[in-house]
């Protein structure tokens, strides 16, 4: 897959980015094509070598219409996790480590679900942090909505199902 500069992408594990530059690094005595990634909600960059970019996973952000597929994932019932909470934990690590938009949704609904009902451990609310962060980071590229905005929508659709 090849992109090109300002192209808007996710890098699994980091988020939504866009491609600044492609720029040609020697690192130790090896001369390659580097992505460089500006990542607006973290605010970093990263650079990737432009030959690695299958296995990473990095890809396109979602479309518009997708955008619309992760509102219903957030609006959807919250979905059976193991009670073992280090299961758990598993389950949903994987699941953002796919950097599959909807997976890290599912996450992001049921830790925050789970949150009101009972409560995270530290390493789950840590957890739900970041998948927050990669799941807001590509809906704000995807939509061109600010983080602030992108924040309250997905806030106001999880806590409308909490009190249904």
């Amino acid at each position: 897959m090849v992109f090109q500069v300002g192209d808007k992408v996710v890098y699994p594990m980091h988020g939504a980015g866009i491609v600044e530059s492609i720029e040609e690094r020697e690192i130790l005595g090896e001369k390659q094509e580097y992505y460089v990634l500006y990542f607006p909600v973290m605010k970093i960059k990263v650079m990737i070598p432009t030959k690695n970019v299958e296995q990473m996973g990095l890809r396109q952000v979602i479309s518009r219409d997708e955008v619309d597929k992760v509102m219903d994932v957030l609006n959807g019932d919250q979905t059976s996790m193991p009670a073992n909470w280090n299961k758990r934990y598993r389950l949903n690590m994987d699941k953002i480590k796919s950097g599959d938009i909807y997976e890290i949704a599912d996450v992001v609904r049921n830790l925050t679900l789970r949150d009101r009902e009972k409560g995270l451990s530290a390493a789950e609310r840590k957890m739900l942090n970041s998948a927050r962060q990669f799941l807001i980071s590509e809906l704000m590229l995807s939509t061109n909505v600010s983080e602030d905005e992108v924040s309250a929508l997905v806030d106001s659709i999880i806590l409308e199902k909490a009190t249904e």
